[in-house]
């Protein structure tokens, strides 16, 4: 049995107990330290006899050792560092050969090589805690997208498999529809008329060299409605909607208010997360919309009032170029890309730590995961869409 106390003391020796024994035997193999009984506040070893020329290692056994405390181990280490001896301590206690291990490892005792190890050892540790970190990171994203399938399908059931009805409620989703869609239109209409504007103007400046302005309209039209419109919608609700997710959600967990949702027997993704993916996804559309005939209303501006462009002709060419397969894929994106951006900010917000400093990393977290995503959305889709022909 072995007992740690860092404060020495004068109490009785226990019942059936030794007296704290010490004594030094020499042979072959070097000097020994046999210790025995019980070593609570007790620190005084015997002299260290002379040792051999060829500095062999001091050998301690502690077998017969009944309680020690930290006093010992500092004894023995102290007899070490006088001898300049290594300390065999293959027959102390796991307990007190431990404590001298721990000890024996200090930086300053290391070696070049040993140093070049640790540095080795480190770095290796390093790329080690890397990667399972990003393992645990992808293990979260893919439960939390598991568990929002799961609440929209019990959501598009109607019921759970503990209450009557979801835990989402009506007035939560009417909220999440305006902070995403009415409360976005500003900043969406003054994105998308300056990239149509963008656009129109350096695709004229290379079209007039040709002398096709009349063009303008085929080049705008399909660009905006098919591409720019979802990708600058995209962009704009990661930085408006899904940055403020994360901050609510991050908010709430340091709070501790997603704890008393669980507690009370609501699902946090049920509650909080699925009216926000939801009203990202039903805005998408229309914001998508809305910024395609801003960035269009751009164009013709630009085409009218500056390369003088007819009217008519520019607005002929856009309805011809505006197929039914350009639109379909341009809201298709858009909804996608805001799915994505609803979806990293509430993954982060959720897995945010409870501080302030969490909830601001969170925050840029999401932001930036969302952007990601959306590029590889949009890289994946529009190879897709090029070679099924569409």
């Amino acid at each position: 049995m072995s007992e740690f106390s860092d404060l020495p003391t004068n109490r009785p020796e226990p019942e059936g107990a030794g007296a704290a024994l010490a004594q030094w035997e020499t042979n072959d193999d070097g000097p020994l330290l046999r210790l025995s009984g019980d070593w609570r506040g007790r620190s005084a070893l015997p002299p260290l006899p002379e040792l051999n020329a060829d500095g062999a290692a001091l050998r301690l056994d502690g077998q017969a050792l009944t309680h020690f405390d930290s006093a010992l181990p500092a004894a023995l280490w102290a007899l070490c560092q006088r001898s300049r001896c290594e300390l065999d301590t293959r027959l102390l206690p796991p307990g007190l050969r431990g404590m001298l291990d721990l000890v024996s490892r200090a930086p300053a005792a290391a070696e070049p090589s040993a140093s070049n190890r640790s540095r080795r050892a480190r770095w290796l540790t390093l790329v080690g805690l890397d990667w399972l970190g990003r393992y645990r990171r992808t293990r979260n994203t893919l439960e939390f997208t598991g568990a929002v399938l799961q609440s929209l399908y019990k959501a598009m059931r109607g019921s759970t498999a503990m209450r009557g009805s979801t835990a989402m409620r009506g007035e939560d989703l009417a909220t999440q529809l305006h902070a995403t869609g009415p409360a976005s239109l500003p900043i969406v209409a003054l994105v998308s008329f300056l990239v149509g504007l963008i656009i129109a103007y350096m695709g004229a400046a290379q079209l007039q060299r040709l002398g096709a302005q009349s063009f303008m309209a085929d080049l705008v039209t399909i660009g905006v409605v098919r591409e720019i419109a979802a990708l600058m919608t995209g962009i704009i609700l990661a930085g408006r909607v899904g940055a403020a997710f994360a901050a609510q959600l991050g908010s709430m967990e340091a709070n501790e208010e997603i704890d008393a949702l669980r507690a009370m027997g609501l699902n946090p993704v049920e509650h909080l997360v699925l009216p926000r993916v939801l009203a990202m996804a039903l805005m998408a559309p229309l914001l998508t919309t809305f910024a395609a005939v801003v960035g269009m209303a751009a164009g013709l501006l630009v085409a009218v009032g500056i390369f003088h462009v007819e009217l008519l002709d520019y607005l002929y060419r856009s309805a011809k170029a505006l197929t039914l397969a350009h639109a379909g894929i341009g809201l298709l994106k858009g909804t996608v890309y805001a799915v994505l951006v609803a979806l990293a900010g509430c993954r982060q917000g959720l897995y945010a730590g409870r501080s302030a400093e969490a909830v601001g990393q969170a925050t840029t977290q999401a932001v930036v995961q969302a952007i990601i995503w959306i590029v590889i959305a949009a890289s994946a889709l529009t190879i897709a869409f090029q070679r099924l022909g569409w």
